[in-house]
């Protein structure tokens, strides 16, 4: 059996214009692997068809640009140049004449090239989406790899390209992005009451992690931080934030921007759950009038765990110490749970005192000592936001940011540290971070869209006429 595939290209009155053969294929007696079109057939057509198709659409459109839109003159030649551009299905290399402008209005050059002009990226949107989409997923070089087997993009395509239009798509997120503001609470108490009846509290808990540095000059700094957030609505969608702490400058402006796309509104009451870091502390500050900063248990009761392995390990000497640190320490627990910060700071002072002196020795002692004196620090700067947790328990209120470990796990570690054995520059893990968050919150078509709406158009017409 022999096939023959051919594109026809009709005019717009309907009138056949040209035929162009595509595609040859042969078949013998039927076999399962040769049911339908294998994959290098597949990739073989889609690239016929698509320079058939490109070859016509060049020709018509520089056949408009042939003469001046103005006065109708015929322009003069002054050469063509090849210039490529990258699609899902090639390499194209296109013939672009170089034409003089017409002297009828005055003009800033002499000539210019009209395919030039048209084509500024030479790069399809399509492509960029899929380049951007799967790097924020894998590794750049599987992404080349991926797009080079399902795709008849050829051998141009390597990790390097990837790698670069990722975090184009990155930057051009963050040109987007509004300017960076100390205060983005607008209007006054009395227009607030006008809104609309808001929704259900919005949680948003933020944590952080750690990623491998490139730019590493000592031990000390071959790690950077990352900050990582998940806002969760009463109906349960959530979506997730990243940036690299030290080289993001607009911080609260991406978490004000995240929450306004879940429909905050300044009536709106929001919990922010954090470990009371200094740099979460004022990224959450000034974003909503009706905002409450709570710290989570989880980073206070696993400071307290720690210290009870620090007490537990107290030799034979300190028997008596051993027993006054635990009890004292489930009674600090219990304090705190309450939301009884003072009483809380009284007993760890106890413990200081018995730490300072010489009722406590041996190995742990030091370290006993250490911890209490963090501990005190730690729960004095944050005793704002200790709330009663066991009220809020009981309310069946949100007490812990634990939901947000999985946030960190999904944005950062299954890209960037675990069985990634890669290291970072800040500007590189930073833009990753603005594209992988937008693929995450399955954002990323719509930001394509927004960019190229006429593809979106044609992509719409394509379905509509299926």
């Amino acid at each position: 059996m022999k096939i023959k595939l051919q594109v026809i290209i009709e005019t717009d009155d309907g009138q056949m214009e040209t035929i162009q053969e595509v595609a040859h294929l042969e078949r013998g007696c039927l076999q399962p692997a040769e049911l339908g079109l294998t994959l290098v057939e597949a990739k073989t057509l889609l690239e016929g068809v698509q320079r058939a198709m490109v070859d016509e659409q060049i020709a018509e459109y520089l056949a408009g640009q042939a003469a001046c839109s103005h006065c109708g003159k015929k322009r003069l030649h002054k050469g063509a140049h090849a210039i490529v551009y990258r699609s899902l299905f090639g390499k194209l290399k296109l013939h672009s004449p170089r034409l003089f402008h017409c002297g009828c209005e005055p003009q800033l050059s002499r000539t210019f090239s009209p395919l030039t002009e048209l084509l500024k990226e030479r790069t399809a949107p399509e492509l960029f989406y899929l380049e951007a989409k799967f790097s924020a997923l894998v590794s750049y070089g599987v992404t080349a790899k991926l797009l080079e087997e399902v795709l008849p993009v050829g051998h141009e395509i390597n990790s390097a390209t990837t790698r670069n239009h990722a975090l184009k798509i990155g930057e051009r997120m963050e040109s987007a992005l509004g300017d960076e503001q100390v205060l983005f609470i607008k209007g006054c108490e009395r227009d607030w009451e006008k809104l609309p009846r808001p929704d259900l509290p919005l949680m948003v808990g933020i944590d952080g992690g750690y990623v491998h540095s490139s730019e590493q000059t000592s031990r000390t700094n071959s790690w950077f931080k990352v900050i990582v957030g998940k806002s969760i609505t009463a109906e349960g969608s959530s979506k997730c934030f990243g940036f690299v702490n030290c080289h993001d400058l607009k911080p609260k402006r991406r978490l004000f921007e995240l929450l306004k796309s879940q429909g905050m509104q300044m009536n709106q009451q929001v919990t922010f759950l954090s470990d009371g870091g200094d740099t979460v502390r004022e990224l959450k500050l000034y974003l909503n009038p009706q905002a409450e900063h709570l710290l989570d248990w989880f980073h206070i009761t696993m400071r307290l765990t720690v210290m009870k392995q620090f007490a537990k390990g107290l030799g034979a000497e300190n028997c008596e110490a051993r027993v006054s640190a635990l009890k004292e320490l489930e009674s600090i627990k219990w304090y705190l749970w309450h939301g009884n910060v003072f009483e809380a700071l009284e007993h760890i002072g106890y413990m200081e005192m018995e730490a300072d002196g010489e009722i406590i020795t041996g190995a742990c002692a030091g370290k006993l000592r250490k911890a209490l004196d963090e501990l005190h620090t730690y729960i004095e700067r944050n005793q704002a936001m200790i709330p009663n947790s066991g009220e809020r328990w009981r309310s069946g209120e949100a007490i812990s940011s634990a939901f947000v470990e999985s946030a960190v796990n999904q944005v950062i570690s299954k890209r960037m540290v675990k069985k990634q054995q890669m290291r970072w520059s800040k500007r590189g893990a930073h833009l990753l971070l603005q594209v992988r968050t937008k693929v995450l919150n399955e954002e990323l078509r719509e930001t394509f869209d927004r960019w190229y709406p006429n593809s979106h158009r044609e992509a719409a017409r394509v379905e509509k006429a299926a």
